[in-house]
């Protein structure tokens, strides 16, 4: 499981083994059942996560509906966090649950910082992968603000044509609260 770890870093940086092996002695393996919160709204954040297994959702709910606003998922080869409550050290102002039981790696905040300050690899890395990250959250704002539904869609699928069995995982309610829409509206952008 550790060389998917390893492969998604060295799609930007190549490692030798022994800068490999430092790195992953920073993660700690944790495993969760469908249901549970790899975040909860309310509590501290300790860890960034990498996904070895499994689906997650990111979503904030409204306290007086109950209604989710999903904003992100996660899939095997992607991270999750709540990123502001890591990166301050604050409560969670969301939530982060699992679609599937779900295997993660955990790192810390100071174990990030300070894998980051021994290996120039690994803070290269951290660079690259913050900056695709915030890339992809301005399209995603950009979609949601000046984008139909049908543009939305249409994003939504390109964006995760690498992973296709991931449209099969994910309920149609929440691809739609992840859209912005309807669940009549999505079945009726689906069978366009």
């Amino acid at each position: 499981m550790s060389q998917l770890l390893r492969t998604h870093i060295e799609a930007i940086c190549p490692l030798s083994d022994e800068e490999f092996a430092h790195i992953l002695s920073h993660f700690k393996l944790r495993k969760l059942k469908k249901h549970a919160f790899l975040v909860q709204e309310g509590e501290y954040v300790r860890q960034e996560y990498f996904v070895l297994k499994g689906c997650l959702k990111a979503y904030i709910a409204d306290p007086e509906t109950g209604n989710e606003f999903i904003y992100q998922f996660g899939a095997e080869d992607w991270w999750m966090t709540g990123r502001e409550a890591f990166f301050k050290e604050t409560k969670a102002t969301i939530n982060i649950d699992c679609l599937e039981d779900c295997e993660v790696l955990g790192i810390t905040l100071e174990d990030r910082n300070k894998l980051g300050a021994d290996l120039w690899k690994y803070e290269h890395f951290l660079q690259v992968k913050a900056n695709l990250g915030y890339i992809s959250l301005q399209k995603r704002l950009q979609l949601m603000i000046m984008g139909t539904a049908k543009d939305r869609y249409e994003h939504f699928i390109r964006q995760y044509r690498q992973y296709p069995q991931l449209f099969s995982r994910i309920p149609k309610t929440h691809i739609a609260s992840y859209l912005g829409v309807t669940r009549e509206t999505l079945s009726r952008l689906y069978r366009r």
